[in-house]
């Protein structure tokens, strides 16, 4: 199941579960659609996957399986 991490790795913009703006790879690194595209062009720079809108968890089953609420931020070279 999808950890639905609440910011972006880079810029710390927070992510809610029901964003569209939420992008991941295979990993689940987590970056907001700017970040994405203008920062590193859907390829997420840890482990070199295409990034992809997150999918949307449905609301009603939030309360049972909750998003993440653990913040990372790495300190990416296009980030600073």
């Amino acid at each position: 199941m999808l950890e639905l991490k609440p910011n972006c790795e880079c810029c710390d913009r927070d992510l809610p579960p029901d964003t569209s703006a939420a992008m991941i790879c295979t990993f689940e690194c987590t970056f907001c659609r700017q970040c994405a595209q203008q920062r590193f062009q859907y390829v997420c720079p840890n482990c070199g996957g295409d990034l992809v809108e997150r999918p949307v968890r449905p609301s009603h089953l939030l309360e049972k399986y909750p998003a993440s609420t653990e913040r990372i931020v790495k300190a990416h070279a296009a980030c600073l």
